[in-house]
């Protein structure tokens, strides 16, 4: 292991945005197990169902805002900054950059004032692919400019490169690049979750040939405290799991309700057709969000299988198989409401 190896624990004050999210409240709960003492930074106007019966402390904080971010963050020790714009389409492409590259600027300056460590949330989107499929990609694996479709991946990549500068400059700045985490609490649905729930609900009658990195939020968000410990100044951490075929996915799922699993595949074509069809009809022509972004197309269809030896050498970190994960999501969004009751009575619990 290699870094500073300061643990996190009841001498900490943890500042975490986006707390009310799917990865950043378990971020919370998991520094609340270490004995830290929690600040719950969230978006103005949202939920806080996810943090709510924790001994977190509750801030509202819009990280475009400095002042309100170095209000928010006063005090910390550490800061994980995990809040971020995820999404495959907005009316206005500009707030994704407000967001994701303002908002990353403005939370690691205040860190910086403070004289903190900041642990940034990224993404593998930023990551190139060999797309055919003949190896895993890792961290130093930089994507050809074709491949960050869409304003997510582009404003992510943007906000990695603004916290190296700051980074170079002198900040205390540690990136996580989580894979496709599942697990209770993906309120949104993350595109991950909404697959899921999409299988739930009756309304995947086939499947794209596809690889993705499955992984315990869990396990994703104890990863961002083995970064503050032990991560290197500057350095980036993909947080996974395992590789495993969409296919794979469903089965375990299908398994763990009793539901039907889709037989037929979809061809890639097909799928990239609709989501330039969808974007250009419904986005642009109609302001509306697409049914089928074309980001969303074009990430079904990419073989996404990363290589986390990088945070298991150098951060001692660990994740589990996705199948209990995978069935803990399940289970959540089955109770929240975010299946049918028709489709909800056709459940069959494995017993």
């Amino acid at each position: 292991m290699t870094g500073r190896r300061r643990s996190v624990g009841p001498d900490d004050l943890v500042a975490v945005t986006g707390a009310g999210g799917f990865i950043g409240s378990h971020i919370v709960r998991a520094a609340l197990r270490r004995g830290a003492r929690v600040r719950a930074v969230i978006e103005p106007g949202t939920t806080t169902a996810n943090v709510d019966g924790t001994d977190a402390e509750v801030v509202e904080a819009d990280v475009r805002d400095r002042r309100a971010v170095e209000a928010a963050v006063g005090g910390a020790s550490l800061v994980v900054h995990a809040a971020a714009l995820y999404r495959f389409w907005l009316p206005h492409a500009a707030d994704f950059y407000d967001v994701n590259v303002g908002g990353t600027r403005n939370v690691i300056e205040a860190a910086a004032t403070l004289g903190c460590r900041v642990v940034v949330t990224s993404t593998v989107g930023t990551i190139g692919l060999d797309e055919q499929g003949r190896s895993d990609a890792v961290e130093g694996d930089f994507p050809r400019v074709e491949q960050l479709y869409g304003h997510y991946k582009r404003s992510k990549y943007v906000a990695e490169h603004e916290a190296l500068r700051l980074a170079a400059e002198g900040a205390d700045v540690v990136l996580t690049q989580p894979t496709f985490p599942v697990g209770d609490g993906d309120r949104t649905p993350t595109p991950t979750g909404g697959t899921i729930v999409r299988f739930l609900d009756g309304k995947m009658p086939a499947y794209v040939d596809t690889v993705l990195n499955v992984v315990d939020v869990d396990d994703v968000a104890e990863g961002h405290l083995l970064a503050a410990e032990c991560g290197e100044v500057g350095r980036s951490y993909i947080l996974g799991g395992q590789n495993v075929s969409l296919r794979e996915v469903l089965v375990i799922l299908g398994a763990h309700t009793g539901l039907p699993v889709p037989r037929h595949r979809v061809p890639a074509w097909t799928t990239l057709v609709a989501g330039r069809v969808s974007t250009f009809v419904e986005g642009r022509l109609l302001q509306r969000e697409p049914t089928v972004p074309y980001e969303a197309a074009r990430m079904a269809t990419s073989h996404m299988a990363f290589d986390d030896r990088r945070a298991r050498e150098e951060l001692g970190y660990r994740s589990r198989p996705p199948g209990p994960a995978l069935a803990r999501a399940a289970d959540w969004f089955v109770a929240n409401g975010y299946v049918s009751p028709a489709r909800r009575r056709l459940i069959r619990p494995p017993t």
